[in-house]
């Protein structure tokens, strides 16, 4: 990483942050809150030790897996953290009682050392994953990585090479193939209770103000420094269709633009900052002073580095910031809608699309098959059976008891749970998310996006290999 980036990352406090969850609690507490443990795992074994884990990012999701840490000391302790922005790198050290001697600036420090942990956790920004993901794995340790794996389909493959060069474990954070509710709808599915797949209809529902908040504002706003949307944003979909149908893809389309949130639709009299006068602050929905301040609708951890509310320090920091500025007057250039079709081996479709001006943000999912449909929006799933006539519904909640507290409908506790079972027991296949499996997801990603580029042309996909 080059100085110029580096300070970048500084001065924006753009680093290791993953989006938000709406409307969040103001600020996140220091004291670990102890949850419910999650039903158990038969596959699962009693740890002779915490494994030791080093931190790559200190940011929202870096935090979270802090936290799990806190929560479960005699199956994890973070040992040490690379974290170039001051405040997140004292909030670490304090929470966690670092040594200061494992407490580094920057991720390459980290691997001047002698290896000191089982493995390492890599949540930095996307375009900071590849790097220090190979430097780990040659130094000895297996990583949890945050998706999206790379920047590229290239540097994706020289990470899974690099994984059975070493003979390491890599986890993806497809959080979505832990989190019950998803888990169930596999299960249907791969039972045969509606019969063959035929087709599926997905919509990913961004909502209007986390795609102003991460993808106009924010640290994904733009594909050179970060991933395209469909990668940052909806690999996790992407991968749900892999993993739920058990197949590869074979062809892909895709169509999709940045439309609404660019300079040609600033309003009249608009000014460059919400904080400069501007005249239509009081009524814009995208208000910074609205979003952040007056209606508290969006969390403030990426505004003022995971600091605990305070309102002089976020107006300020809406006022010198990134995130106060006007949503028609940044530098993105992601699509704010795309659709993506895909056909399967054994002529199954898929159709989704990825949505950023909707209220809400709950997956909506319609499974069509030969002796049944599915019918989901991440609160209810219903199975409908042609023959009985009947439905039987479950509700998400029901499914995440004792899952309770851990984010992405339990998927986050759970994913953590079966990485740190898969390095103790050395054995991937408690993992369903291993690198090898969560390719498919960006290969299809990286292929649509050369689709909509390309007026959205139907690319025929290889064998994976």
């Amino acid at each position: 990483m080059n100085t110029n980036r580096r300070q970048a990352l500084k001065s924006l406090g753009a680093a290791c942050l993953a989006p938000a969850l709406f409307n969040p609690p103001a600020s996140a507490a220091v004291a670990a809150e102890a949850l419910p443990e999650p039903p158990p795992d038969p596959r699962h074994q009693p740890m002779a030790r915490p494994l030791d884990a080093v931190i790559v990012g200190g940011g929202n999701r870096g935090w979270l897996y802090a936290q799990y840490a806190r929560t479960n000391p005699e199956s994890l302790r973070i040992v040490g953290l690379a974290e170039p922005i001051p405040i997140r790198r004292e909030k670490f050290r304090t929470a966690l009682a670092l040594d200061d001697a494992r407490v580094f600036t920057t991720w390459e420090r980290v691997f001047d050392r002698p290896r000191f942990a089982d493995f390492v956790i890599v949540t930095t920004m996307d375009g900071l994953h590849y790097a220090p993901t190979m430097r780990a794995m040659e130094m000895g340790y297996h990583v949890l990585l945050e998706k999206a794996i790379a920047q590229s389909w290239t540097q994706c493959l020289d990470i899974r090479a690099q994984a059975r060069k070493y003979d390491r474990i890599v986890g993806i954070c497809h959080v979505l193939r832990y989190a019950p509710y998803f888990m169930k709808m596999r299960d249907v599915i791969r039972a045969g209770e509606i019969g063959d797949v035929v087709s599926v209809q997905h919509l990913e529902p961004i909502g209007n103000i986390h795609m102003s908040h991460a993808f106009v504002r924010g640290n994904w706003r733009n594909e050179k420094e970060s991933t395209p949307i469909l990668l940052s944003k909806s690999c996790h979909d992407l991968d749900l269709f892999h993993w739920m149908l058990g197949r590869p893809c074979r062809k892909v389309s895709s169509f999709g633009q940045l439309t609404y949130f660019k300079r040609e639709h600033a309003p009249d009299g608009s000014a460059k900052r919400c904080s400069d006068g501007c005249p239509l602050e009081q009524t814009c929905p995208y208000s910074a002073a609205r979003v952040y301040v007056r209606d508290r609708s969006w969390d403030v951890g990426h505004v003022i580095d995971l600091q605990p509310w305070e309102e002089a320090k976020v107006t300020a920091a809406l006022r010198q910031g990134p995130y106060g500025r006007c949503v028609f007057q940044c530098d993105n250039d992601v699509p704010d809608h795309q659709v993506v079709n895909l056909e399967f081996d054994g002529g199954t479709t898929v159709a989704f699309s990825m949505e950023a001006h909707t209220t809400d943000m709950g997956r909506r999912t319609r499974v069509m098959g030969t002796l049944g449909d599915i019918v989901g929006d991440e609160q209810v799933l219903t199975v409908n059976t042609f023959s009985a006539r009947k439905a039987v519904s479950y509700k998400a909640a029901d499914l995440a008891a004792g899952y309770a507290g851990g984010g992405h409908g339990g998927g986050d506790r759970r994913l953590v749970r079966d990485f740190l079972q898969a390095v103790a027991q050395n054995d991937r296949s408690l993992l369903s998310s291993t690198v090898e499996d969560s390719m498919e997801s960006h290969r299809i990603g990286f292929e649509a996006e050369a689709s909509r580029k390309n007026g959205g042309a139907v690319v025929t996909l290889k064998d994976p290999s």
